[in-house]
């Protein structure tokens, strides 16, 4: 058999001998927030862009 071929036998053996424990299972809703956050960053955008430019005039050296 080839690379990439699909073979139906060996596919049902994958399915039959996964074994999962329900109970094991992650509760995916189970800390659920229904909230909002916010962030301030302290400081004007004319700050971040020029720290930023900085930055970068940092790693062209």
């Amino acid at each position: 058999m080839g690379f990439g071929s699909y073979d139906e036998s060996e596919q049902e053996n994958q399915q039959s001998s996964a074994d999962i424990d329900e109970s094991e299972a992650v509760a995916s809703h189970e800390n659920d927030h229904d909230g909002s956050s916010t962030f301030e960053a302290g400081a004007s955008n004319e700050d971040l862009i020029g720290r930023l430019d900085e930055m970068r005039d940092e790693d062209d050296e």
